[in-house]
């Protein structure tokens, strides 16, 4: 837990302190005293008296109390020490930067988690071990550079890496990102990303806490805390970017089904960033522009307004933001031709608004004027402002910076000279402002930033399904796959809608069966995995002399024990899946069914249990939508209905969580009901 101690420690000794600001003791006491930290400091070496100008202790005897410990000495040593200092020096938080633990090997495991007993046992806060440290308004607790401004509105910054830390903090300060706190949780043994995002919740005040929070993960151990935390704080008005690294796989492991190849971790991951409302960056370059994006005022609008003096920029600004889904509008009109005419010859005010290499600080005043009063069709101006080095541009960034205060829509400056025009770019950051260097990057990421989801709702409304019989179905059942008849129970059970179907293996019993459900029938074997690519699907059977003989064909195929006979529907064949993953529960996912699942893999997942807004979400944020929808003359399918059974499925898989893997393809899709007509369900107790 993170107490005051940590936070705002009123004493704080360096165990394993130096003289030597080349390793992390001697480092981490220089940030301190470089920062005027505002307590006592003590250190702690046995060889000295004095290090760095600071009294050491030789023996921890001698040491006054100390509220915060930070750490540098041998892994081995770590224990002993601050069981000593808990006990005996009242510490209550503790920063261990010493490595040798969990991460090399299971010696270094057993001393990571006898520290954790011994810091729960007195109500401690640990960070680390194996880390970089704290920084906060208080104290530098970091044996690194940079230190970045510190500012309240700054950005709150937590690490599973610390050399990370490092590299996001050199990304984002020449740009003129500031920060409120940095944790680097290395090992996360007491308190990782997810607990310190909890505390940040739990203590979240609207006027003096920051609201933009960075993460760096490498591991998410507790997918749930996360998500309730992070969607907490951003309803309260706090802006979430994260880096969640470890992507990619050589490969999904080997799959029974669709649903099963399609779901990998990272689908997961995807999937919760997404019902939280954090945007989910690649690389440090991209968190750290993202957080400048949230440092202005929200964009609410996806029209935006290039103005620039330089063309090539602009033309590339513009396809990134054209390809990412917000829109460059056209701009003419009355007020249009009034502002060309406050600028030289040859300028365009088409969109983008180029005002030419010889424009002035008063044009460009005058072109943010007339973007924030007269052009309705623009909800925010991005300014391209560069030079070759002839003359200084302060009059242009000062210009700037008075518009970005007046104006109510955002203003975002490209200025990309970070070398001809180096000392006036330190002059604009200086005033608190931010730099976007590269058009790109910029364009890329706000249109990420505003394409991200708001947090799902708080309360989701399960629909009623049965839950007594789906207990009844799943508790029956053994490990592997449902049979026909349960597959059948248990959709009926979760209210989806299923096809007229049912399962033989005599002949006399199919064909009377085929008379009962009424034709056109489709078959198919049961058994067999991939049943059409082994010739076990037969469809628009029309009379019980072909449903005898396709009988007779179909049960001589490997593997098969029965045939299933099933209404032969017409629509468009869709797709519902469902796989559990370790530690984040059940992902639900849709899509296009039938083969196009596998040509196209275009499908969308979200974490059980699903909204219906975010069912419609997931339909509507598919490439294949239009086909949904119905395109040339095709009839569409029923969106309503097909997200209630997204929504069934999802509502099944907490009920019913020993499903591993469900797939319901394919569903087929008209104006009037989405209706099951394939399904196959694994269970894994």
């Amino acid at each position: 837990m993170i107490n005051e101690q940590l936070l705002n420690p009123k004493s704080i000794v360096v165990v394993g302190g130096s003289d030597d600001v080349q390793k992390p003791g001697g480092k981490v006491l220089k940030n301190l005293i470089d920062g005027n930290f505002k307590g006592d400091l003590y250190v702690s070496n046995p060889k000295m008296d004095e290090v760095q100008g600071v009294a050491s202790y030789k023996d921890l005897k001698d040491l006054p109390q100390a509220d915060l410990a930070i750490i540098a000495i041998a892994a081995k040593f770590c224990p002993s020490t601050i069981k000593f200092l808990a006990e005996e020096k009242n510490t209550r938080a503790f920063i261990i930067l010493s490595a040798g633990f969990s991460e090399e090997n299971e010696e270094g495991e057993k001393l990571e988690k006898e520290i954790v007993e011994i810091v729960n046992s007195v109500g401690g806060s640990l960070i680390g071990p194996n880390c970089v440290g704290v920084l906060n308004s208080n104290y530098n607790g970091v044996f690194t550079t940079p230190i970045p401004s510190l500012d309240s509105k700054g950005c709150d910054f937590i690490s599973g890496s610390g050399a990370t830390a490092v590299f996001i903090m050199e990304s984002g300060v020449p740009k003129g990102l500031s920060f409120s706190s940095v944790y680097s949780v290395g090992n996360s043994a007491q308190m990782g990303v997810e607990e310190i995002l909890k505390y940040m919740d739990e203590s979240f005040n609207s006027e003096t806490s920051s609201k933009v929070k960075l993460l760096y993960i490498e591991n998410i151990d507790k997918p749930a805390m996360l998500l309730k935390h992070a969607s907490s704080l951003i309803r309260k008005g706090c802006k979430i970017a994260a880096i969640k690294s470890g992507s990619s796989e050589a490969g999904s492991r080997a799959a029974s089904s669709h649903t099963g190849a399609l779901a990998s971790p990272d689908v997961a991951v995807d999937a919760l960033f997404k019902k939280a409302g954090i945007v989910r960056c690649k690389g440090r370059d991209e968190l750290a522009t993202v957080a400048s994006i949230f440092m202005h005022p929200e964009l609410k609008g996806k029209n935006i307004a290039v103005i620039t003096h330089a063309g090539g920029p602009a033309v590339m600004l513009t396809d990134s933001l054209s390809n990412n889904g917000l829109d460059v509008p056209h701009i003419d009109g009355a007020k249009a031709e009034a502002l060309l005419e406050k600028l030289y010859a040859g300028s365009s005010v088409a969109n983008p608004i180029d005002f030419l290499a010889t424009g002035t600080a008063q044009q460009l005043g005058d072109i943010i004027d007339a973007c924030e009063n007269d052009f309705d069709n623009v909800d925010a101006m991005a300014v391209i402002f560069g030079s070759p080095g002839l003359f200084p541009v302060y009059d242009v960034y000062d210009l700037l910076h008075e518009k970005m205060k007046q104006c109510k829509k955002p203003i975002y400056p490209i200025l990309p000279s970070v070398v001809n025009v180096k000392d006036e770019i330190e002059h604009f950051l200086a005033k608190g402002r931010i730099n976007f260097p590269d058009e790109v990057v910029f364009g890329d990421a706000l249109a990420k930033v505003y394409s991200t989801p708001k947090p799902q709702a708080e309360e989701i409304v399960i629909p009623e399904i049965d839950k007594l019989a789906i207990r009844t179905i799943i508790d029956e059942a053994e490990n592997g796959y449902l049979s026909p008849e349960q597959l059948h129970n248990l959709l009926d059970a979760a209210g989806i809608n299923r096809a007229k179907e049912g399962v033989a293996d005599t002949e006399d019993e199919i064909a009377a069966m085929a008379k009962e459900i009424g034709f056109p029938l489709v078959m198919k074997v049961v058994g067999p995995v991939h049943k059409s690519d082994v010739g076990g699907v037969t469809l628009n059977v029309k009379d019980e002399e072909t449903v005898r003989s396709e009988f007779r064909r179909m049960m001589q195929i490997k593997d098969t024990y029965a045939v299933m006979l099933a209404q032969m529907l017409k629509g468009t064949e869709v797709f519902i899946g469902a796989k559990r993953e370790e530690k984040f529960g059940h992902m639900v996912l849709c899509g296009l069914g039938g083969i196009f699942i596998e040509v196209l893999k275009d499908v969308k997942a979200s974490l059980a249990p699903i909204a219906k807004q975010e069912a419609h979400d997931m339909i509507q944020g598919l490439k294949s939508y239009g086909i949904i929808k119905g395109v040339r003359g095709q009839e569409p399918v029923n969106e309503d209905k097909f997200a209630d059974a997204i929504i069934r499925v999802a509502a099944l898989m907490k009920v019913a969580p020993e499903i591993f893997e469900m797939d319901l393809n394919p569903l087929l899709g008209n104006k009037e009901a989405v209706v099951a007509v394939d399904a196959r369900i694994r269970i894994e107790k």
